[in-house]
């Protein structure tokens, strides 16, 4: 059995929100691994997408008490325990890659920088967490109006990325993520496992 006390596994949703789907994939995801804590957080104010996405931001670190937390959703989760690497919690986030943009906005930083890794289902640090939760709430519904989608891992990895790079945040090489987790097939990951999915494997 795999030990990783380092780690939060948890999941969130709206109340009664796939309930049975987040269940299934904690439970797949710690099947073969023993983490500190696994924690299923349903919250009354969670209605839709957007709501969602603040409340990742602003109530997950709420939850946790590790060091890091490894977010996972009904449609993503682990899937290869046998390939976790230590080294991994070095990072503040660690997630699968992202595809090369095909317009003028997409995956990119402040400074216009695509940015190759960023999904959602993965790990990242309560050190993180707790710095993005201390961003006004207006930052992030500006996001939104702007975008028309504040996607939390967005807002993180790209939006924020440089501001957090500068308070010390370490992100996850590419070429790291390409094993660490897979959401899009691309030229890189093609044949490969990884430790984790979303969406597609």
């Amino acid at each position: 059995m795999l030990k990783i006390p380092q780690v939060t596994l948890v999941a969130m949703s709206g109340i009664g929100h796939k309930s049975e789907a987040n269940i299934m994939a904690l439970e797949r995801s710690s099947q073969n691994i023993e983490f500190g804590s696994v924690k299923y957080i349903q919250l009354g104010e969670i209605k839709d997408i957007d709501s969602w996405n603040k409340a990742i931001i602003y109530e997950l670190p709420k939850y946790v008490e590790t060091s890091h937390a490894l977010l996972i959703h009904a449609d993503g989760y682990v899937v290869n325990s046998v390939l976790w690497r230590k080294e991994w919690l070095q990072y503040d986030w660690a997630s699968s890659p992202w595809p090369l943009p095909t317009d003028n906005y997409s995956y990119r930083s402040e400074s216009g920088k695509i940015q190759r890794v960023g999904n959602s289902v993965g790990l990242r640090s309560k050190k993180l967490m707790d710095l993005m939760a201390s961003i006004p709430e207006k930052e992030f519904w500006a996001i939104k109006e702007k975008y028309g989608n504040a996607n939390e891992d967005g807002f993180i990895c790209c939006h924020n990325r440089e501001w957090l790079e500068s308070k010390g945040i370490k992100f996850m090489p590419f070429e790291e993520a390409l094993n660490f987790g897979k959401e899009a097939p691309l030229p890189e990951n093609e044949n490969l496992m990884t430790f984790l999915f979303h969406k597609y494997v």
